[in-house]
């Protein structure tokens, strides 16, 4: 996508990938999906594309303090939605996560058609934590759907 010399690890979650990048992660969605638009098999390899806002541990304290500090990213006239995301972590289930979280913030939720998506990717010891637009970032199997 642009960058060379992005750092590409192995996380502790068999399937995911980690991409350090110098580039602007959202501009990075944006050229895959242009990617994909120009040729699908370019990206039949990868299934999903996740920009990270902030890393936190995966504590609850640590996670709610991470929402906190985005929680400014939902506009007050926006809607949003909470997606968590576990592996290689059993300490709290999603609707515990879920419950606590949502609490921090005051704008309208939208299960359906959301402004923004809150988005909790927990990995063992680590939390990657997004407020997303819909369309930043990139999930091949959406991408196949709505292009039927």
């Amino acid at each position: 996508m642009g960058d060379d010399r992005p750092v590409v690890q192995m996380t502790l979650a068999r399937g995911v990938i980690g991409v350090k990048t110098c580039l602007n992660p959202r501009s990075v969605i944006l050229a895959l999906h242009a990617l994909y638009e120009k040729d699908p098999s370019a990206v039949r390899h990868t299934l999903k594309w996740v920009p990270v806002d902030i890393w936190t541990r995966s504590d609850l304290e640590s996670i709610k303090e991470g929402v906190a500090s985005l929680k400014g990213s939902i506009g007050p006239d926006e809607s949003w939605r909470m997606t968590v995301e576990k592996r290689r972590y059993t300490a709290l289930h999603k609707i515990d996560i879920i419950k606590e979280v949502a609490e921090l913030i005051d704008q309208k939720v939208d299960l359906e058609n959301p402004s923004k998506i809150v988005r909790i990717d927990i990995i063992g010891p680590q939390a990657g934590i997004s407020v997303l637009k819909p369309d930043e970032f990139f999930s091949l199997m959406r991408t196949r759907r709505s292009s039927l």
